[in-house]
């Protein structure tokens, strides 16, 4: 059985477009700095690909000063796996 690994985004900068998700449960996307993030549901699409829901942007540093306390914030995994603030 072929596994379809499709994410169909809904909400947020890239509602309606398709993404390559393979088994991933989150999925961020780096558009204009900002990482933007979509959560996989349980819902299909009629091409048996899977949904994903947008869940709001950060900035790939997490916190910035006046914002929020950036010695509390929660990193975007992709960002440490990256090793810092959004490096290509």
């Amino acid at each position: 059985m072929d596994t379809n690994d499709t994410a169909h985004l809904v909400g947020g900068p890239r509602d309606g477009s398709t993404h390559d998700a393979g088994d991933s449960a989150l999925l961020e996307l780096e558009i204009d700095g900002m990482i933007h993030r979509y959560i996989r549901t349980t819902k299909r699409h009629d091409d048996g690909g899977t949904v994903y829901t947008y869940d709001g942007m950060v900035a790939p540093g997490g916190g910035e000063p006046g914002v929020e306390d950036p010695a509390a914030r929660v990193a975007s995994p992709r960002a440490d796996a990256e090793g810092g603030a959004g490096g290509h």
